[in-house]
């Protein structure tokens, strides 16, 4: 007699089970776990990394940066800046990645640095307020953009948290099928929000040969003197970047990671550098600096004066753009829940993996489950905004990680080593 079961949690769960069944029966009662398939090759992962670091906020609103910091040559360099921090940052996890080859990221290395108390912090912080609550805003997003379409009397609060809602589960749908579907859509959407930054930055360029130069020539006029508004400019372009650390959370998904994942960290994060300066060099040679501080949605204005009739593709592009952010929210996300049960620092149920799609079932249904309360419950920007500087703590902490690690774990094989010194 077998026994299948979806992980080393699940089994503890059986083997009382399985010892009574055996004795009874008098057969011999074999139990086996089994892991999820490597289903994740280089495309794949470059898509779950841009596809997480980009979202609503560079079609929305991108004048924070230009804000604080009073000046478009300053703002462009603060947006560079910010994104060779993230490099720095992507660098750490590819070492962490490459040594703890486990799924859950943050957790898990946590886990094998500080111990169990900062795991099981982090874990709670991410499951009730980051990726749950990051996947309620994202989807409430989209509802924003689909009820444009319908024209101001049905746009109510109730039928964006109806679309919302819908949206969340449809990607539970996709999540719970398969992990090559889940791969599919990701690689589909983030195609699409690229393919949307390439006509934004390519039609700033056509303009710039046309000799729209006048809003850059401003270059460092009006730039802030005060250190504390240009760091708030990068903790907002930080922001923007945030999500390099994703495709750690499904390392066990990802075929040779040793050699994918430092290229797919590597050409995702430089990728996104070039196409979010390009972007905002667009949008500031479209319109001048008071125009995109006095807009809330710089993408549509700037689809309405160059794309006219066809600025349609804008508000299109935002839609898929946060359906792809919501699905690799999900998708790392439900990996996330998967470690912490499979290390019984949740119930063990949430470290069930389906026995013919591979999927962990249990962790993405609670996963959407927490995310449709959110958004039911509605306001979590608040909850957001006081928590957010949690996510940097446990930054910071991983990055020592990096440190402890190589005197904890000094013998074990590290395919890539960080520059610490």
């Amino acid at each position: 007699m077998e026994i299948i079961v979806s992980s080393p949690a699940a089994s503890k769960e059986v083997d009382k089970e399985a010892e009574s069944e055996q004795k009874l029966s008098g057969e011999d009662v074999e139990i086996k776990t089994f892991e999820m398939k490597r289903e994740l090759g280089f495309t794949s992962s470059i898509a779950i990394i841009i596809g997480t670091i980009v979202g609503s906020g560079i079609f929305v609103s991108p004048k924070g940066v230009l804000q604080r910091t009073g000046s478009v040559a300053l703002s462009l360099i603060v947006w560079v800046g910010a994104g060779l921090i993230g490099l720095l940052g992507g660098l750490c996890y590819i070492e962490l990645g490459t040594l703890i080859q486990k799924s859950g990221g943050d957790y898990t290395y946590l886990k094998a640095a500080l111990g169990n108390i900062f795991a099981f912090e982090f874990m709670w912080v991410s499951v009730i307020v980051g990726k749950t609550s990051s996947l309620a805003i994202m989807t409430l997003t989209l509802a924003e953009y689909v009820v444009t379409f319908f024209g101001p009397c049905v746009n109510t609060e109730a039928l964006k948290k109806m679309i919302a809602a819908a949206a969340v589960v449809l990607v539970g749908i996709v999540n719970c099928y398969s992990v090559r579907l889940a791969a599919r859509v990701q690689v589909l959407t983030t195609a699409i929000k690229v393919a949307a930054l390439v006509i934004i930055l390519v039609g700033g360029v056509v303009m710039l040969f046309e000799g729209k130069t006048e809003n850059l020539k401003t270059g460092f006029s009006g730039s802030t003197d005060s250190p504390s508004q240009i760091a708030l400019a990068f903790y907002g372009a930080l922001f923007a970047y945030d999500g390099w650390a994703n495709l750690n959370n499904v390392i066990e998904e990802v075929k040779d990671p040793a050699k994918t994942l430092p290229r797919a960290i590597v050409a995702a994060i430089l990728m996104v550098i070039l196409l979010y300066t390009l972007t905002n060099v667009s949008y500031l040679t479209i319109m001048t600096s008071t125009e995109l501080l006095e807009s809330d949605a710089v993408a549509m204005l700037w689809g309405k004066r160059v794309l006219k009739s066809a600025a349609i593709i804008m508000p299109l592009s935002v839609i898929a753009s946060t359906f792809g952010s919501s699905n690799g929210s999900a998708f790392t996300g439900s990996r996330l829940i998967f470690a912490a049960a499979r290390d019984n620092n949740l119930p063990a149920f949430l470290s069930y993996i389906h026995v013919k799609q591979r999927t962990p079932l249990t962790s993405t249904i609670f996963t959407i489950a927490v995310a449709l309360l959110m958004i039911a419950a509605g306001d979590v920007f608040s909850l957001i905004d006081f928590l957010s500087f949690l996510g940097w703590l446990f930054y910071g902490l991983n990055f020592s990680a990096v440190v402890i690690l190589r005197f904890k774990m000094k013998d074990a094989p590290r395919p890539y080593r960080v520059i610490i010194s």
